[in-house]
């Protein structure tokens, strides 16, 4: 018995209905038409602009009349440039450090509450955002000052026997950091949590594990997205945190973002301004993409 030729055939993906050519597969041009404003403004909003920073970098003087190397070398063969790449993400790891240990067991209060309370503390978490980050910086003038909030409290309980000087100090920065990065942190680390199984904890505990057990060895693996989620967010704010930064910190301490500004704005030298941006820009973007790198390789644990 003889089978068909056009058995025998396969068929052709010209013939599918769901071919690219029909508009059915992974090329859809009614979804990319939907998306072409959205690219169009991200490509003039953002790649072209830095572009132009790229481009502004390749001149060495800041008259614009002499292309060159010239802004780079002067940046780079400098030592205090590595010192002040080294203190802002060692600004940002200090944050991210800090909003752990603080918004971790906030998350985990979170989870215990009734559903009522978890709105009033969400609200209280998201309540930040609400406000301008210069009155959020502000704000914590009043509470880090010598006669602020925080030392008159220290004093009042004795623990301290002249006030602290925490303004213009880097533990007084990574203080109103924290306070103001924290919604970047508890925000996914919470949606993360919310959608874990509640029998898991009750699980361990009737294997004989502890609480501490149960909290490094279930519930952490398990909202590890969400945990490295809010690191990228909280390292990527405060790394670039220029009015935290200028105002607590004041000029004594220096990053990135305030070499950006004395050079754009103070000494009007825009391609120095432009290689310290660029310096900025792909000193966050590497540690940004290690903690991504480090979020694919545990998910991978998890489901392997």
């Amino acid at each position: 018995m003889s089978v068909s030729s056009k058995a025998m055939t396969p068929p052709s993906s010209y013939d599918d209905a769901t071919s690219p050519l029909r508009g059915e597969g992974w090329f859809k041009w009614s979804e990319w038409q939907l998306a072409l404003p959205l690219a169009l403004a991200f490509a003039a909003l953002f790649l072209a602009p830095l572009a132009m920073l790229v481009a502004v970098s390749f001149f060495a003087d800041d008259k614009f009349q002499q292309a060159g190397f010239g802004s780079w070398v002067k940046f780079f063969t400098d030592p205090f440039s590595y010192k002040i790449i080294a203190d802002t993400l060692l600004l940002g790891v200090k944050t991210v450090g800090a909003t752990i240990l603080v918004g971790y067991p906030l998350a985990l209060v979170y989870l215990d509450l009734p559903a009522r309370l978890q709105k009033v503390l969400l609200f209280i978490i998201v309540l930040p955002l609400l406000l301008s980050v210069v009155v959020r910086t502000f704000a914590w003038i009043v509470v880090l000052g010598r006669e602020g909030l925080l030392n008159s409290l220290l004093l009042s309980l004795g623990l301290i026997s002249e006030p602290l000087k925490l303004l213009q100090t880097e533990l007084g920065l990574v203080i109103a950091l924290t306070q103001i990065e924290m919604p970047l942190m508890l925000l996914p680390l919470i949606s993360v949590m919310s959608r874990l199984d509640p029998n898991l904890r009750d699980a361990s505990a009737a294997l004989g594990a502890s609480r501490w057990r149960t909290l490094f060895k279930v519930i952490v693996p398990l909202s590890m997205p969400g945990l490295i989620a809010g690191c990228l967010l909280v390292f990527a704010s405060s790394t670039t945190a220029f009015i935290s930064q200028t105002v607590i910190g004041g000029v004594r301490l220096i990053y990135l973002p305030l070499v950006i500004w004395q050079q754009g704005l103070v000494v009007y030298h825009w391609p120095l301004a432009a290689v310290v941006s660029l310096a900025l820009v792909v000193s966050v973007l590497s540690v940004i993409a290690a903690l991504s790198w480090l979020n694919r390789r545990s998910s991978g644990h998890l489901h392997g």
